[in-house]
């Protein structure tokens, strides 16, 4: 048993300081002194020795670095003295004491931000609080996908406060420029670390995605960032929908249900804030849904059935779907639409018959036909004016 060990560092003593700041410290304090014996060395030499002031600094650092180009070398006792004494002995010493510590501060370094407990100087920055229960990195890696596909978002840095991954972050997460801090979002120092004040956006993953009981973690996460005023650029997960008001009330400015296979919803909800809320009700038929109809279209624009349908009260059209059972989103306005059948977002209370699409097509085609008629008809009288005006004028002449 070794009783009377002596740590490598005097520092090492004191466990309850920062260690990255003892180090700091340190090679601070060594390169002060170190900057002293060299001042010293270079004095002393400029004036024992019949060297110039830039000989004198030239002779200095070769010293330190221990090159020895030989093509100049202290010749008097008092310089070779110092020389000795000041260079050899403490100049080279302190030089690798500053090297060794610089090598830990760097072994340290690279522990501290494997573990995530290294303290990142970020801002504009996005956090994300908590990790989903399962799948966490493969959530992580799809959102930082998508979010990094949006042209302002290329580059911003992903910071995840959790302690789900204490051993380091997996590989394949970190290349993707995500980094992470070891802690929790109810810890008001933990928010510290991770710069929550400077974040461009705020968002609160809830603890269990099957349990309203984790609504109380993430209220409490919440409220800690409202008091920061933080609110506005927060967006959280709420398990039970009768919790939204709750976070509404905090000033939160998003909240969504968790949706852990689409991470796009959360990148509109932070990209696109009010977009999450539509493709939200695209899941379920509390109030609107996408509803197919079976139908044939041959002789209508997309804009026109897009009109047909709105102005009927239908819904709105969101796709179509070819003879080659393709869906075509967003096609062009105003080419004519051929297929089989259409994609609508209808009331979900109130969800329309095919018959009653086809009607609102068909008389849209009527109205259509009539139109046209009608332009043709005041062209012709406009041609028809034109020449009586053009003939008069000839008369007159």
């Amino acid at each position: 048993m070794m009783r009377n060990k002596r740590p490598l560092n005097p520092e090492h003593t004191q466990s309850h300081l920062p260690m990255g700041g003892l180090i700091r410290s340190r090679i601070n304090r060594l390169f002060a002194i170190l900057g002293g014996l060299v001042s010293a060395q270079i004095l002393i030499l400029w004036a024992a020795e019949p060297l110039s002031f830039f000989e004198a600094v030239w002779l200095t650092m070769t010293t330190l670095v221990t090159v020895g180009y030989g093509d100049y070398s202290p010749v008097t006792p008092v310089g070779r003295i110092s020389t000795i004494l000041l260079m050899f002995i403490s100049a080279i010493t302190l030089l690798t004491l500053i090297v060794s510590d610089y090598i830990e501060y760097r072994f340290y370094r690279r522990e501290r931000i494997l573990t995530g407990r290294w303290i990142y100087k970020m801002k504009d920055h996005i956090v994300i609080i908590n990790t989903p229960r399962s799948g966490g990195e493969q959530y992580f890696m799809r959102f930082a996908s998508q979010i990094r596909s949006v042209p302002e978002y290329h580059t911003v840095p992903i910071m995840l406060l959790t302690r789900q991954f204490p051993g380091g972050l997996p590989a394949e997460l970190s290349d993707c420029g995500v980094v992470h801090f070891h802690g929790a979002g109810n810890d008001p120092e933990a928010l510290k670390s991770v710069h929550a004040g400077s974040a461009k956006h705020i968002i609160v993953l809830a603890a269990d995605e099957s349990d309203p009981m984790s609504d109380s973690l993430t209220f409490d996460i919440a409220h800690r960032l409202a008091e920061s005023n933080l609110g506005g650029r927060t967006t959280v997960e709420c398990v039970g929908d009768h919790n939204r008001a709750r976070f509404k009330a905090l000033g939160i400015r998003t909240t969504i249900r968790p949706v852990r296979t689409y991470p796009e919803i959360m990148v509109r909800a932070v990209v696109a804030p009010g977009s999450e809320k539509v493709l939200e009700d695209m899941f379920n038929y509390e109030r609107d849904h996408p509803h197919r109809y079976d139908l044939e279209l041959d002789d209508l624009t997309w804009a026109d059935i897009v009109s047909a349908l709105v102005r009927h009260g239908i819904g709105t059209a969101l796709a179509y779907i070819d003879h080659d059972n393709e869906v075509i989103c967003h096609p062009d306005t105003n080419a004519e639409v051929e297929g089989k059948g259409l994609i609508v977002l209808v009331r979900s209370s109130e969800t329309p018959e095919v018959s009653v699409v086809e009607d609102a097509l068909d008389r849209y085609r009527d109205f259509l036909k009539q139109w046209r008629a009608m332009h043709e008809q005041n062209q012709k009288a406009a041609t028809e004016r034109s020449e009586e005006n053009v003939s008069a004028g000839s008369s007159e002449r």
